[in-house]
Parts: structure tokens; C-alpha cells; sequence
């Protein structure tokens, strides 16, 4: 089976987001068989939820769809690096992969600070890539921020 990247869809995502006045981040949720499950954006104004990121938006639509607390063997896209509580979230669902865009040195949770994945106490490691249509990524974040003040 040939890798098809679904960033593409992450990045529509995060500027739905970012027109709905939210940091632009967006994520899809990949099945194993390469059908999109879930797509979604950061709605924390929106929905006056500090857990309403796009990677727990996603999983919470995906398994409400499935009908199942877990999903393995599916993908995670999202534009930025997951922050602690999405990689754990990710974790408990047990996602097979996640590919991300941008680092997040102030919040990021896998590759920066806490390191979720890397601790004696989480049960299921994902595999990580990261760097997927980075500087798109990180121009939509910046560009959001540098319009705020």
C-alpha cells in the first residue's frame, strides 16, 4: 500500500478554524483502509470547551461513529504537534500513527516538554511523524497570531 498524505485536509481544517476565530489547528482521522473518518478543528471559543481541540474533536467523532472506545489501526493528521492532553487522548485511543505539521515548543507534548508517549505509564506508543507540511503549518499559526496583535 502506497502513503497518501491527508495534511491537505488538516490545513482546511485549521483555516476553518482561524475564520471561526480559533488557533488555527485541524485534524482528520484516517480508517486502515484509507477512508476519512473524521475531520475537525479547534472549537474551544466556540463551544466554551478547553478540551475541544481538533485531535479530540476528531476522536470523539470517529468513535461515536464506530461505535468503539479505540481505534487502532487508524491515522491521526493535525497540523500541529499534539499538546499533553491530546497525546493523551491519542494514547487511550490507541491510533496507530500520528503525522503532524508544525512543533509546538511552548505546549507540544510528544516531541516537546512532557514527552507523553515516552513515559513508563502510557499504555499505547503511537507512531510519530512529524514535519508533515511543516512551514504550512506554521505560517497559519503565525499568521493568526501576528493578526491579533
Amino acid at each position: 500500500m502506497q502513503f497518501r498524505s491527508y495534511m491537505d485536509q488538516a490545513l482546511e481544517e485549521a483555516q476553518a478554524a482561524a475564520g471561526r476565530g480559533e488557533v488555527p489547528v485541524g485534524a482528520v482521522l484516517v480508517s486502515p483502509s484509507g477512508a476519512l473518518v473524521a475531520r475537525a478543528g479547534n472549537r474551544t471559543r466556540e463551544l466554551s470547551d478547553p478540551t475541544a481541540h481538533a485531535e479530540v474533536l476528531v476522536i470523539r467523532a470517529a468513535c461515536k461513529a464506530l461505535g468503539s472506545e479505540r481505534l487502532p489501526g487508524h491515522d491521526l493528521y493535525v497540523t500541529l504537534e499534539p499538546c499533553p492532553m491530546c497525546a493523551t487522548a491519542i494514547s487511550a485511543a490507541r491510533i496507530a500513527r500520528v503525522y503532524y505539521g508544525a512543533a509546538d515548543p511552548k505546549s507540544g507534548g510528544v516531541a516537546q516538554g512532557p514527552r507523553i508517549f515516552s513515559h513508563s505509564q502510557c499504555h499505547h506508543v503511537p507512531e510519530v511523524y512529524d514535519g508533515i507540511h511543516a512551514e504550512a503549518s506554521e505560517a497559519l499559526l503565525k499568521d493568526f497570531f501576528a493578526a491579533r496583535r
